[in-house]
C-alpha cells in the first residue's frame, strides 16, 4: 500500500517552500541512547517503502491549510531514482551514537520521509530483546496498542528467528490512558485550544498515532503535527520549522528571514539550533519589533527552558514586543504547571503562550517500554548541496551535537581502539576496521558482540571527522562556546 503525501509533519512542507526543495542534501540516522543493538531488516528496502506517492487531492488539502506546494517540491518528491541509502546490512550490531543510515537525494524527498521512518526504532528494541531475553519481551509485549503495532511485532520476531509471544490488542485502554493524559494537561492550561500534538515521531506506527489522535480530539485538541491525520480526524495541521531549517541557512537570522519573506503565513522561529539566548532570540526578536502585528512566535526546545524563557520575556518587554510562546520537547504535566506558574508571574497572556506535546501524549501511555525516547532515535541533516552543517543546541552534556558531512561506520576487525569510527564517505579505511556500509547481510545475532564485552563498547570520530567538526564549531563559535 502506498504512503500518503501527507503521512509527514506539517513542517516538512513549509520548510520545503522556503528552502531549496530540488537540493541534494543528506541525512543520517541514530540512535543516542540503548547500547548494543541489532538490525533487524534491509534498511535500503525498508526506506523506500516509505517513500510517498502524490496525489492531486493531497496538494488541494494542503493548499487549503497554508501548505500551498510549488513546482520545486512536486519535481522532489517524484525524484525518487536519484535517492542514495546506504546503511549498515541485515544483522548488522550497532551501538548507540553510530550513523547506521544515511539518505542523500533531493531536500524535500529525504526530509519528508523523516517522522515515519523514526518510527524504525521499536523494530529495533523488538528485534534486539529478542535476541537477548524472550521472557522480558513477552513481558514487554503483552498489551500492544493496536494491530499494526502487533503485526509489526510478529513480523520482526520472524525475522531475527525467535518464536511469537502473546499479544493482546488493548485499543480501547490505550485511547483511555490518552484521554486522561490529554485531560491533565488541559487541566493545566485551562484550555484545549492552547495544545497542539507533535507524536507522530515518537509513535510506532501509522496506526497507533491515528487512535492516539483520536483519543486527542475527544478530549478538545484540534491541532496536530501529523497532517494525514488531520485529514482523516478533521483536525488542523500545523508546524513551521524544524533544525534543518536552520542549518540550511547556516545562521539564525537568515533562516528566520527566509521563512518570513518566502511565506505569507505567520512563522514559529526555533531558538536552539545553535545557541538560544546569543543568537536564536536575538535573531527572532530583531525580526518580530520588524513587524510586530504578524503574530510570530518563538519556539523553545533543548537546554534550560525556564530560564530561557524568562530572559526571553524581559528582553521582549524591553525591546516592547509581544511574541508568541511556545513550549515543547519533553513536557509533562507538572512542567506545563510550573511553566503556566511563570506565565502568570510574567503576566503573560495565556493567549499568547501554547503547548506541544508528541511523546508524552503517544508513547508514554503505551504499555510497552519500546519508545523512541528510550534510545533517542535522530534523523538529522548532516549536508545540504556541499556543505556540512551541525545542530549544536543547548544540551552539550547530553550529546546532542549531530554528526555533519555524509558520515560511514567503520567497525573494528581487530586490534584495540574504539569499536566504531564515525568517518566520512571516500575517506580512506582506517588500519584494523571495515567499512560496515559494505557488509554482507548476515543472520541476525548477538552473540559475538556480547562474548566480545562490546555492550559498553566506544565509539569515535575519524580525523576527518573531528576536523569537520571543528570547523563548523569555530564558524559558528568564533569566541569559543
Amino acid at each position: 500500500m502506498a504512503t500518503s503525501l501527507l503521512a509527514t509533519d506539517g513542517y516538512k512542507f513549509s520548510m520545503a517552500e522556503a528552502g531549496w526543495p530540488l537540493r541534494r542534501e543528506t541525512f543520517y540516522y541514530s540512535h543516542r541512547r540503548g547500547g548494543l543493538q541489532v538490525m533487524p531488516l534491509d534498511l535500503a528496502a525498508y526506506v523506500r517503502s516509505l517513500l510517498p506517492e502524490p496525489k492531486p487531492e493531497d496538494y488541494d488539502y494542503l493548499a487549503r491549510f497554508d501548505y500551498e506546494m510549488g513546482v520545486g517540491f512536486k519535481a522532489a518528491i517524484l525524484r525518487k531514482e536519484r535517492l542514495s541509502v546506504r546503511a549498515i546490512p541485515r544483522g548488522a550490531h550497532f551501538y548507540s551514537r553510530e550513523p547506521i543510515l544515511t539518505v542523500t537525494g533531493p531536500s524535500a524527498l529525504v526530509s519528508w520521509v523523516e517522522p515515519i521512518l523514526l518510527q524504525l526504532n521499536f523494530r529495533v528494541q523488538v528485534a534486539t530483546q529478542a535476541l537477548l531475553d524472550r521472557e522480558g519481551l513477552a513481558r514487554a509485549l503483552a498489551r500492544v496498542t493496536c494491530e499494526e503495532q502487533k503485526a509489526i511485532v510478529l513480523e520482526t520476531l520472524d525475522a531475527v528467528g525467535v518464536k511469537p509471544v502473546p499479544m493482546t490488542v488493548d485499543t480501547e485502554g490505550y485511547m483511555r490512558r490518552v484521554r486522561a493524559t490529554v485531560k491533565e494537561l488541559i487541566d493545566a492550561v485551562e484550555d484545549p485550544a492552547r495544545i497542539f500534538e507533535v507524536g507522530l515521531r515518537a509513535a510506532t506506527c501509522l496506526q497507533q498515532h491515528e487512535i492516539a489522535l483520536q483519543a486527542c480530539k475527544d478530549m478538545g485538541v484540534q491541532r496536530t503535527s501529523n497532517v494525514e491525520g488531520a485529514r482523516k480526524l478533521g483536525m488542523i495541521p500545523v508546524g513551521t520549522m524544524g533544525h534543518e531549517h536552520i542549518q540550511r541557512y547556516g545562521s539564525d537570522d537568515a533562516a528566520f528571514r527566509a521563512m518570513r519573506e518566502r511565506r505569507p503565513q505567520r512563522s514559529s522561529y526555533l531558538l536552539d539550533t545553535f545557541d538560544t539566548l546569543t543568537s536564536g532570540i536575538p535573531a527572532a526578536f530583531q525580526l518580530i519589533r520588524d513587524e510586530p502585528g504578524a503574530g510570530d512566535s518563538i519556539r523553545f526546545d533543548s537546554g534550560n527552558k525556564k530560564l530561557q524563557y524568562l530572559y526571553a520575556v524581559t528582553r521582549a518587554r524591553d525591546m516592547g514586543i509581544r511574541p508568541v510562546n511556545i513550549l515543547e520537547d519533553g513536557l509533562d504535566a507538572e512542567a506545563t504547571r510550573e511553566f503556566e506558574e511563570l506565565r502568570r508571574q510574567v503576566g503573560w497572556d495565556p493567549s499568547a503562550q501554547f503547548y506541544g506535546y508528541g511523546g508524552h501524549i503517544v508513547a508514554r501511555t503505551m504499555e510497552c517500554p519500546f519508545t523512541r525516547d528510550k534510545v533517542a532515535a535522530i534523523y538529522k541533516l548532516s549536508q545540504t548541496g556541499p556543505q556540512p552543517v551541525m545542530k549544536f543546541g543547548n544540551e552539550l552534556a547530553e550529546g546532542k551535537q549531530s554528526i555533519p558531512g555524509v558520515p560511514v561506520l567503520f567497525r573494528r576487525r581487530h586490534g584495540s581502539g574504539p569499536m566504531g569510527l564515525v568517518g566520512q564517505e571516500g575517506e580512506p579505511v582506517p588500519e584494523g576496521y571495515f567499512p560496515l556500509f559494505e557488509a554482507e547481510p548476515e543472520v541476525p545475532s548477538l552473540v559475538g558482540a556480547q562474548e566480545a564485552g562490546a555492550e559498553n563498547a566506544k565509539v569515535a570520530l575519524t580525523p576527518t571527522t573531528r576536523a569537520l567538526v571543528d570547523e563548523l564549531t569555530r564558524r559558528h563559535f568564533p569566541k569559543g562556546r
